[in-house]
């Protein structure tokens, strides 16, 4: 039996607004935001909640360096029909791309705006809950 559930992944940044609309043009939601632009975060786009703070003196990872560690990375499940326009939209919005392979591998690894690392994954099925 589980001792807890996973219930809200918090990012550290220097702009927590902005980077949630970020997330929440990639994936949908509103933002909900604690008034002082210090902690926002991602409603309705799913069960998981995703929020940002606000950390002073924040250091994005030097990915794939160790410099400054990723500490962890999200990964985020496309239509494989629509992977390329995902990359293309992701790229739009202020994500930079860090290694492809050029189509060997199911997985693209890019930065979010404030320096987190993500992958855009291409799936032909969605993963279960």
């Amino acid at each position: 039996m589980a001792i807890a559930k996973l219930a809200t992944t918090v990012l550290d940044c220097p702009e927590p607004r902005e980077l949630a609309a970020f997330y929440a043009t990639l994936l949908g939601g509103e933002l909900d935001d604690d008034g002082a632009g210090d902690w926002v975060e991602i409603v309705g786009a799913g069960s998981h909640v995703l929020a940002f703070q606000r950390s002073e003196g924040y250091q994005p990872p030097s990915w794939p360096g160790t410099e400054h560690p990723q500490q962890f990375h999200l990964d985020l499940d496309v239509p494989r029909a629509e992977w390329d326009a995902a990359e293309r939209r992701a790229l739009e919005l202020g994500a930079t791309l860090l290694e492809s392979d050029h189509g060997t591998r199911d997985w693209r690894v890019y930065a979010d705006p404030a320096g987190h690392p993500f992958c855009l994954c291409a799936v032909d099925e969605p993963r279960r809950p």
